[in-house]
């Protein structure tokens, strides 16, 4: 039996998704943060549809690859930079921007010699603590990099904000302030603005944004809701019942027998497990539509199967439509209910879960496929 487990991708809500950043930082040029194979909805679709974007960025030397073999030849940007002289030469031939960051990245430019000058942003850490230049080295690593044979004009300088998605935090006001002083002194293009940046931190727009999740439609806010702040959200992981049992009082469910019926009832088993990257510590009662009605998770995630409580839709079949996350059901709400993030929930969605796209109509079920429907995976 094929398994009906998908994540369907709505290119349409991308779109609109892009959109609100122009209108949220006009003036700003986008690079789109297509990561982790696009927070896993497929970077290729999503840098494909995307082709307002001014550029991209990407972790590994192997995302720029796959992104330059698609005919991509706007600038992509390597948001870590590289660790080896290999990993310089393969950047190199791909045109990829580097981030620098360590003095060893700085050192590793003077020694190059490559065919053609790469683009670099120097990365300052202005509070993160984790990646970046302290802010008194930035001066001369400048100077070291504009005498450099291997650096292209112009530099431009980056930083990355801690608590963005703290709405109000003031050590965000703090990194900004600091920021935008280095900038000054050394009169460089910036970019500081993740997605929380671009939505609530219009002092951190600077010249070029880096939108992430927000493309995907997921809040980048603590305790937030994509659809608050105009956003729709693209990946709808969505399965299917093949199985409903009429269960009797006292009958315990799944693994371990963690959840027992009250009452005689309806107990429907959906083709998705931790195997398609459910989270296997969903609790019971984290919701789930059948046929567009809430009902609750009930007794352990298995592998290939989860069972839920059909009580609020008694008359559902096998092969009714069943959505874990997305339209209707926003990500960040199961991600709230198993103690995680958006992020990590569309992330992990596994590689044997088909992705398909399609522009979605607002009334289209999302099992349904559409005239622009395309499957991968």
């Amino acid at each position: 039996m094929t398994r009906p487990a998908r994540a369907f991708i709505d290119l349409a809500a991308l779109r609109h998704n892009f959109q609100q950043v122009r209108e949220r930082a006009s003036g700003c040029r986008v690079l789109a943060v297509v990561k982790a194979d696009a927070y896993g909805h497929g970077a290729g679709a999503v840098a494909t549809a995307l082709e307002d974007a001014d550029g991209f960025a990407v972790a590994r030397v192997q995302e720029g690859r796959e992104l330059r073999a698609l005919g991509i030849d706007r600038p992509v940007v390597l948001l870590s930079g590289v660790s080896s002289e290999q990993e310089l030469a393969d950047a190199a031939e791909l045109r990829l921007d580097l981030v620098v960051h360590h003095d060893s990245q700085t050192a590793a430019l003077e020694r190059a010699a490559l065919r053609e000058p790469v683009g670099v942003w120097v990365k300052v850490d202005t509070g993160m603590h984790r990646l970046g230049l302290a802010p008194e080295r930035v001066p001369d690593t400048w100077r070291r990099l504009e005498a450099c044979p291997s650096v292209a004009a112009p530099l431009r300088l980056m930083t990355h904000l801690a608590r963005a998605d703290e709405r109000g935090d003031p050590s965000t006001a703090d990194q900004i302030t600091r920021f935008m002083s280095l900038a000054q002194a050394a009169g460089a293009e910036t970019s500081l603005a993740n997605s929380a940046g671009v939505l609530a931190w219009p002092a951190a727009h600077g010249h070029w944004v880096r939108p992430g999740i927000m493309l995907y439609g997921i809040s980048p806010f603590v305790g937030g809701r994509g659809e608050a702040d105009g956003l729709r959200p693209v990946m709808t992981f969505a399965s299917r019942l093949i199985a409903v049992n009429r269960l009797s009082k006292g009958d315990a469910i799944g693994y371990g027998g963690t959840w027992t019926c009250p009452e005689d009832m309806p107990v429907g088993v959906v083709a998705v497990g931790y195997g398609d990257g459910y989270p296997r510590h969903a609790p019971a009662g984290t919701p789930v539509l059948v046929n567009g009605t809430r009902v609750a998770l009930i007794g352990r995630v298995s592998m290939d199967l989860v069972t839920v409580d059909l009580r609020p839709q008694p008359a559902a079949a096998p092969g009714d439509p069943v959505v874990l996350w997305g339209r209707g059901l926003p990500a960040e709400e199961i991600a709230e209910h198993v103690g995680s993030i958006g992020y990590e929930l569309v992330t992990r969605v596994a590689p044997r879960v088909a992705r398909v796209t399609r522009e979605f109509v607002e009334t289209g079920d999302a099992q349904s496929p559409s005239a622009s429907a395309g499957e991968s995976r």
